[in-house]
């Protein structure tokens, strides 16, 4: 529970003060929902439910990498495959995929500053 302006949060153990704000200024909640699409992993047709902000990262990376999201989805299953043998949850793998990018990318912006 959020109180005052001093966000003083609530939870079973007592109440805590948030520092910094998990919701950035002009937060988008339709980042947060979530949207199903029709992919094909390696010639298989599937359907991968994703939030909308990893589709938005998806296309990020086909652009950096010049191919489709299909072709970026294909390759992460294969190679999950080939290095780990599988994986049972595809679509959290996908979303530490897309975490990981975000973090590369803003380690290299930093690097280069």
């Amino acid at each position: 529970m959020v109180r005052g302006s001093n966000r003083e949060v609530g939870d079973l153990g007592g109440s805590i003060s948030i520092r910094s704000d998990p919701f950035v200024e002009g937060f988008d909640m339709e980042l947060a929902q979530p949207h199903a699409r029709s992919v094909r992993l390696n010639g298989l047709a599937t359907c991968l439910r994703l939030e909308e902000v990893y589709w938005n990262i998806l296309s990020e990376i086909a652009r950096l990498n010049r191919c489709s999201v299909n072709s970026v989805l294909s390759y992460v299953d294969r190679e999950v495959h080939l290095r780990h043998g599988g994986v049972k949850n595809f679509s959290g793998l996908i979303r530490v995929v897309c975490v990981a990018h975000v973090l590369k990318t803003e380690e290299l912006q930093l690097s280069k500053a």
